[in-house]
């Protein structure tokens, strides 16, 4: 009989800067919808554990949440280094969609409570 012992080598996915905007644009897109639940339907559609997602969104993988907020829109570190008005433009470009993105989801949170509230005259 042999005593070999089952090895349990798991390795996780990695994923592209790319691919990880991707998913955060999904998210993004979902919680803009709903309100929420846009790292639920995205672990689901994607196959990835929320906790996955959420360390992403934490740490501002793609562009996407950290000091930005939770956006959409990816700046590489390339063009987010570029001196000059460019690199000026690009900035204030990403703090305005941050803004707009906040607002949107306010908004959206202030939408449902309303609806909430309406539907319980």
């Amino acid at each position: 009989m042999s005593t070999k012992k089952k090895v349990n080598v798991a390795k996780g996915r990695r994923y592209t800067q790319a691919e990880k905007a991707d998913i955060l644009a999904y998210v993004d897109q979902v919680n803009a919808e709903k309100g929420r639940g846009g790292q639920s339907a995205a672990s689901k559609k994607f196959k990835i554990s929320p906790l996955t997602i959420s360390s992403w969104i934490r740490s501002g993988v793609g562009g996407a949440s950290g000091a930005s907020g939770a956006s959409g829109l990816t700046v590489s570190a390339s063009a987010a280094s570029v001196s000059g008005p460019i690199g000026k433009k690009l900035a204030k470009l990403q703090a305005l969609h941050d803004q707009i993105m906040r607002a949107e989801r306010d908004l959206s949170k202030m939408k449902a409570q309303f609806t909430a509230l309406k539907s319980s005259l």
